[in-house]
């Protein structure tokens, strides 16, 4: 019985730390300085039109940066993100654009909302990126 209880404990805390290994913040940078350079390019020629050079948002688009855009996100995934990018933008021609160049755009936005760069490209598909949480502000360290 004691080495149920002991193998129970084991597993238990091997769980944990698998789980907090699979979460990630956007603050613990996801993605890297090239790729947000690359989808700054992308960004002005698929998406400021609507949603502004500063991702300020526009008369029928809301902004990508910022306190409202951060609002909005803070405690979804990464991967919601992209999918809601993925599969309505650009509002004129939806899913035409890669997954690539979707991570690419998504990238610049994050750099232009102060998140840090990383050594790691983002990667393109969403079951990943739903193991990388938004969040406002830092989280502290445990």
């Amino acid at each position: 019985m004691l080495r149920t209880a002991f193998n129970f404990v084991l597993a238990v805390g091997l769980v944990s730390v698998l789980v907090a290994q699979e979460s990630r913040s956007v603050w613990d940078g996801v993605y890297t300085s090239d790729q947000a350079k690359h989808g700054k390019e992308l960004y002005t020629k698929q998406c400021a039109g609507c949603h502004g050079e500063s991702l300020t948002g526009g008369e029928s688009a809301p902004p990508l940066a910022g306190g409202e855009f951060l609002s909005n996100w803070n405690g979804l995934s990464v991967g919601e993100l992209f999918e809601r990018i993925r599969t309505t933008m650009p509002l004129n021609n939806p899913r035409s654009l890669s997954r690539e160049m979707n991570a690419d755009i998504l990238a610049f936005m994050f750099s232009v909302n102060e998140f840090p760069a990383g050594k790691t490209a983002m990667p393109n598909d969403a079951e990943t990126l739903k193991h990388i949480q938004i969040d406002m502000v830092k989280p502290e360290k445990k």
